[in-house]
């Protein structure tokens, strides 16, 4: 359901820059004949042209979306992931904001829609190529070990969801990291140089790995926070196993 809010807010902002570029080559088309007579042809067969290809993202996001096939081919696909989260993105939060809608359902639904697009887009990983990156408040508040950047030292009691998820690194053998803020997460994906990233966070700091991350694949699972945010949060651990499940060779 929330994908359809990311996909409808696509087509609005879609529409609003296929009317400003109708706009743009009409104002210069009254003009531009006086500088030159061929001017306005030319302008109006580029502002065509970027219409055509904004036209074409959007459908590429709808149809990965609501499919999980690639239209246009994985040419097109790649760009209308990272038009998605470059431009789109940010344009269809301003508009959400116009409209009333909250900046949080709004990113749960382009977190939706970014794993759709992943998962159309890119095949599968040998186990060593994935990387499951956590917050730091996945962790028991009570727990007294270490285990940003250092997850083997979990004792895996069971106070927290950690123990599951350490559970999956030993059944798979995929590389796990946790990490305290987005310094240190960009600094565990250099040094994992993993080819696939599942990350599981807030909304916000989801939106913003994945845009940050970007061309690196990266598929979201949002966190649970029973005791509001930032503080023993919760995941759902067979979701993890799913996605894992879904892009292991």
């Amino acid at each position: 359901m929330h994908k359809r809010l990311f996909i409808a807010l696509t087509g609005a902002v879609s529409a609003l820059l296929c009317l400003l570029l109708g706009l743009a080559w009409l104002v210069p088309y009254i003009g531009f004949d006086n500088i030159h007579p061929g001017l306005s042809a030319v302008t109006g067969l580029a502002l065509a042209a970027l219409l055509i290809g904004i036209v074409l993202v959007a459908l590429s996001v709808a149809i990965q979306a609501g499919t999980g096939k690639k239209p246009f081919g994985s040419g097109l696909s790649k760009l209308a992931r990272g038009i998605s989260i470059r431009f789109f993105l940010p344009l269809m939060e301003l508009l959400g904001r116009l409209c009333g809608l909250p900046v949080e359902r709004v990113r749960r639904s382009f977190i939706q829609v970014n794993n759709d697009l992943v998962a159309a887009e890119v095949g599968r990983f040998r186990p060593a190529e994935i990387l499951i990156l956590l917050p730091h408040c996945l962790q028991w508040s009570g727990c007294s070990l270490r285990v940003s950047n250092r997850p083997e030292n979990c004792a895996r009691c069971g106070q927290c969801d950690l123990a599951g998820l350490m559970e999956l690194v030993d059944k798979y053998g995929v590389g796990i990291g946790v990490a305290t803020g987005g310094t240190l997460a960009r600094r565990i994906v250099k040094s994992k140089n993993p080819r696939l990233i599942i990350a599981v966070a807030c909304e916000r700091d989801l939106t913003s790995g994945i845009q940050d991350t970007h061309p690196l694949p990266a598929y979201g699972v949002l966190n649970e926070r029973p005791n509001g945010p930032c503080l023993d949060t919760r995941v759902a651990v067979p979701a993890i196993e799913k996605a894992l499940q879904r892009f292991i060779a």
